[in-house]
């Protein structure tokens, strides 16, 4: 464990409780648009298994994008890297529910971390599967990577995205058009609207992101993934894991990181750390405001970035 480890996550959570700067929470989501952009939690989960964290790093709340990482790592496990015919691995440089790009490139997402991607990655895992099916095969794995049964999915807020969830039925019935969904759009978006709405706190999500940061290696539990197919989907969280500000963010923090609308992200330091921040407050592109300044003072106290050499 780096040492002051918790100091430093101590003196983040005490600045974060000081910012004026706050950002706004996501207003067209039902469920979210209440949230009070007070709440701030961090957790950080090391190679060597040691835990610090603050604030509200226990209260769960809803991951949305975050689990593309967890619903792409399954996909891949089924179908290999055939899924890269039906979905590219560029940044989009559009915002990520942006349908701009999908006529131009015939129906084929940039990235599977946009939201037109990640509907084509549910189609990939409902395959062979009822939607009730499929999501719980995606809850199953996320609770074995957390180790903890009591993550559940936000059912309040799944029917809330259902219910208003316009441009996500467009962007599904549009690649529906071109062939690249290839079951019912109803039973595919049921199953992204779900995943969305899994709900863990900052804790659950870092420890759920060890496998990331140790080459696809699970403590206590063994190999879920390759080495390769570990750097690989880290290398999509640096590029396309912050949308049109992902480039942004590799300047600044310079960690892979994935960040969802309901105010967490998600960020690796491969060979050192599993790092979960948490406030409902977005920044005009959508990811945390104060998520992403803690994880740049995160980054500056600790000298984690991928861009240093490792010790």
């Amino acid at each position: 464990m780096t040492p002051n480890l918790q100091a430093i996550v101590d003196e983040i959570v005490a600045a974060m409780a000081a910012e004026t700067e706050r950002g706004a929470p996501a207003r067209y989501i039902p469920g979210l648009a209440a949230l009070s952009t007070d709440r701030f939690g961090m957790a950080v989960v090391t190679a060597d298994g040691a835990t610090a964290m603050g604030g509200d790093a226990e209260m769960p709340f809803s991951i949305q994008s975050i689990s593309k990482v967890f619903a792409l790592t399954m996909a891949l496990g089924k179908i290999g890297d055939q899924l890269w015919r039906r979905v590219g691995r560029e940044p989009s440089g559009n915002a990520f529910n942006s349908i701009v790009q999908l006529e131009a490139e015939h129906g084929i997402p940039r990235n599977p971390f946009i939201n037109a991607g990640a509907i084509v990655v549910a189609d990939v895992n409902l395959s062979g599967h009822m939607p009730r099916e499929s999501i719980g095969e995606l809850l199953r794995f996320v609770r074995f990577l957390a180790d903890d049964e009591t993550i559940v999915v936000d059912e309040a807020i799944a029917r809330g995205e259902a219910e208003t969830g316009y441009r996500n039925i467009a962007l599904a019935n549009y690649m529906r058009a071109f062939g690249n969904i290839h079951h019912s759009v109803e039973l595919v978006l049921g199953c992204y609207f779900h995943q969305c709405a899994i709900a863990m706190s900052c804790l659950q999500l870092a420890m759920a992101g060890r496998f990331l940061m140790l080459d696809g290696m699970q403590p206590g539990a063994g190999r879920v993934i390759s080495p390769r197919r570990a750097r690989r989907i880290n290398a999509l969280m640096l590029t396309c894991g912050h949308y049109d500000a992902s480039g942004d963010f590799a300047f600044r923090i310079g960690m892979p990181g994935k960040s969802g609308v309901g105010g967490g992200i998600l960020a690796v330091v491969p060979g050192k750390a599993s790092i979960a921040v948490w406030s409902p407050g977005l920044n005009a592109s959508g990811n945390s405001q104060l998520g992403t300044l803690a994880l740049e003072r995160l980054a500056e106290a600790t000298g984690w970035s991928i861009f240093r050499a490792r010790a």
